[in-house]
């Protein structure tokens, strides 16, 4: 026994050692990556990246294809980014829970789990899909992809039931409608652009405070006059407000995308609980600062006796970090007329929203882990206080909240519709921190009634890169 006692205490040591190493969160223990991807240093980004090949098959795979196929993107090589973007898409198609790891991750914490992935970051690795192939002059493979968007998007609504969940994505349908504008089906980019509109007045005002792009508008307007639904035309005419408005088409036109400042960071803050020892079998876990309040049954008097002694509970729990962005606004122009990019889609503000809406039950598989831990604690304390007390110092450095998330997304995407010539054209890209311009020249050869695709990132925000996240 003596000698059990002293292997398991040389173990615990040992393990106190490697998690010392584990404390950091994603964002800190790759802080090479993410600190040259925010510099703009991009080849170096992708370089670190992928000697990171032990992420390939680890937990965090979703992320390590995710993050390569938008720094490809970004560098323009859309062939190779796409090939990690299926990657990422067939992991969520074919993720099956590890029953086993979630059963153990009660008593160690859910970073050994697979990361998932969040319902938004599945949606915008399609929408980087299909935005590269509209790039590489493929809208009808860039069809596909809208095909799987519908898809994600119905799965999203048969998963929630709740209307305050985020389950319908304006700028999706808006990015449907689109395509299908740019091969001509005006019936269904019509009916994409009119699902945009719902999803915008309704969801998107409430829960992001996001308004419905003008250039949304004057789409559905035009689409509705080209397919012949002469009485759907004059009803929007009349919600929007614009009597005098006459769908024009031009000789070619320019759909640029706008990617502005960085996601939100996932870190972890950590609650104190305190013990509520009621009678009967019923234990209450509860935070009075925040209102909080958790009653648990417990199964028998071995529980209740082995949480009898606990007073308090520290719970690590994920929260985001908000990287502010850095340029307010922007605009394209041409000799004659000027357009603004327009806010269409705020994946910081989905990202804090998602993950309030699922707090309760964060809070309870926090609580669950925590207790379990505590509850082995004091068992182990009766047959050797030391190896208790080692196993009290292992429980409180694995306490852990998942910090994971896919943190190069852009935190806004804005557009703009913008008419080309047929030839040659120039337009002036300028960014507006609040202060000086910062103009950007670029040249586009169109052909007559083709629709050219640019995307455009600004990886700036208000916090410097070194920001402890």
């Amino acid at each position: 026994m003596k000698k059990l006692r002293t292997l398991s205490l040389r173990f615990c040591a040992g393990l106190v050692a490697l998690l010392l190493a584990a404390c950091a969160t994603h964002y800190r223990t790759h802080y090479d990556f993410n600190s040259e991807f925010e510099k703009g240093e991009l080849t170096s980004a992708l370089e670190t990246l992928q000697q990171k090949e032990s992420m390939a098959n680890g937990k965090s795979q979703f992320i390590y294809f995710v993050n390569n196929g938008l720094l490809l993107s970004i560098l323009g090589k859309y062939e190779e980014s796409n090939d990690y973007f299926e990657k990422a898409f067939l992991f969520g198609e074919d993720y099956h829970i590890n029953y086993i790891n979630e059963a153990f991750s009660y008593f160690y914490n859910p970073n050994i789990i697979m990361y998932r992935g969040e319902d938004h970051e599945h949606l915008m690795l399609l929408y980087f899909k299909a935005i590269n192939y509209l790039k590489m002059n493929q809208p009808e493979q860039a069809l596909v992809e809208c095909r799987r968007l519908n898809i994600r998007l119905n799965q999203l609504s048969d998963k929630y039931s709740s209307e305050k969940k985020f389950q319908r994505d304006a700028f999706v349908h808006t990015l449907m409608g689109i395509i299908y504008q740019s091969t001509k089906d005006y019936n269904n980019a019509f009916i994409a652009y009119r699902n945009a509109l719902e999803v915008y007045e309704t969801d998107y005002a409430d829960m992001f405070h996001v308004r419905v792009p003008e250039q949304l508008k004057r789409d559905l307007l035009n689409t509705a006059w080209w397919t012949g639904f002469v009485d759907e035309f004059e009803k929007f005419k009349t919600k929007f407000g614009m009597p005098d408005y006459k769908p024009h088409a031009p000789a070619a036109e320019l759909v640029f995308f706008w990617h502005n400042g960085l996601a939100p960071v996932k870190t972890e803050w950590n609650i104190n609980f305190v013990l509520d020892h009621r009678s009967g079998n019923t234990v209450v876990f509860t935070n009075d600062n925040l209102g909080l309040s958790f009653p648990f049954k417990l199964k028998d008097e071995k529980e209740k006796s082995d949480l009898s002694k606990i007073e308090v509970l520290r719970v690590a729990y994920p929260r985001y970090v908000e990287r502010d962005i850095y340029f307010k606004n922007a605009t394209l122009s041409n000799d004659s007329a000027k357009y603004d990019l327009e806010l269409s889609e705020n994946i910081s503000a989905i990202a804090f929203y998602s993950l309030r809406q699922r707090m309760m039950l964060e809070f309870s598989k926090g609580l669950l882990r925590a207790g379990l831990k505590k509850a082995t604690e004091h068992s182990l304390k009766k047959e050797d206080d030391r190896l208790g007390a080692l196993i009290g110092v292992v429980n409180a450095m694995t306490e852990k909240a998942d910090t994971r998330n896919w943190q190069t997304l852009p935190h806004s995407i804005y557009y703009a519709r913008v008419p080309l010539r047929e030839g040659a054209n120039q337009l002036k890209f300028s960014l507006d921190p609040g202060g000086q311009k910062i103009d950007y020249t670029f040249r586009y050869n169109a052909q007559k009634h083709q629709t050219l695709f640019h995307t455009f990132s600004s990886l700036e925000t208000s916090a410097p890169p070194s920001r402890m996240y």
